[in-house]
C-alpha cells in the first residue's frame, strides 16, 4: 500500500527517524517513537498497514535467502559429484 506524501514530508520523516536512531540506543524505544511519528503524520490505521507491508517484505526476503541457500547447496553437490578435470 503506497501513500503519496509530499517530498518535504518524506524528508521530515527521514530526518526525524535518523534523529531518533541517534538519540536512543534501545531498539524497542526507537520503534515506539518511530511508530508515534507515523501516527502523528499518517493516522493510526495507516501505520498498521505499513507494519503489515514491512512484515510481508521481511518474510519475502527470508524466503529468498532460503532459496539462495538451497541453490548454493545444490551447486556444491554438483561440483562434488562431477569433478572438473
Amino acid at each position: 500500500m503506497e501513500y503519496n506524501l509530499t517530498k518535504s514530508t518524506r524528508k521530515f520523516i527521514r530526518s526525524e527517524k535518523a534523529r531518533i536512531r541517534r538519540q536512543f540506543l534501545d531498539f524497542k524505544k526507537q520503534e515506539e517513537l518511530i511508530t508515534e511519528l507515523y501516527k502523528k503524520i499518517l493516522g493510526s490505521s495507516k501505520v498498521e498497514d505499513i507494519k503489515e507491508v514491512k512484515q510481508e517484505k521481511a518474510e519475502v526476503k527470508e524466503e529468498i535467502k532460503k532459496q539462495e541457500v538451497k541453490a548454493e547447496n545444490s551447486k556444491l553437490k554438483i561440483k562434488k559429484v562431477h569433478p572438473i578435470k
